[in-house]
């Protein structure tokens, strides 16, 4: 399974990024998949999860109600919309997949990260 993340970018305080993470599979309805990020000199962090099957999903305190997952299953793209950013959500942002309906666990395959910078 390879997963392609996308959409990273520099931007202000306040503004909105749009995530994009295509899986080179279409994920079984018992899949979940992720985001995670890596802020400079951190370790990286649950950010989001989402169900495939039913799109329930849990969210870090840090980023809720300013950051959205969604899916298009026709295209295996998860997305991640961000907004009200902060210098703060400044990392690199991760896409995953893990085998199995439980979010905050052990993911089992991970994209190749898209840097995020948000400036003051």
């Amino acid at each position: 399974v390879q997963l392609q993340a996308s959409g990273g970018g520099l931007v202000q305080t306040g503004d909105s990024l749009r995530l994009s993470c295509t899986a080179s599979i279409r994920p079984f309805s018992n899949y979940v998949m992720g985001w995670f990020r890596q802020p400079p000199g951190k370790e990286r962090e649950f950010v989001v999860g989402m169900r495939w099957s039913d799109g329930s999903s849990s969210y870090a305190d840090s980023v809720k109600g300013r950051f959205t997952i969604s899916s298009d299953n026709a295209k295996h793209t998860m997305y991640l919309q961000m907004d009200m950013l902060k210098p703060e959500d400044t990392a690199v942002y991760y896409c995953a997949l893990r085998r199995g309906a439980v979010i905050k666990s052990t993911y089992d395959y991970w994209g190749q990260g898209t840097l995020v910078t948000v400036s003051s």
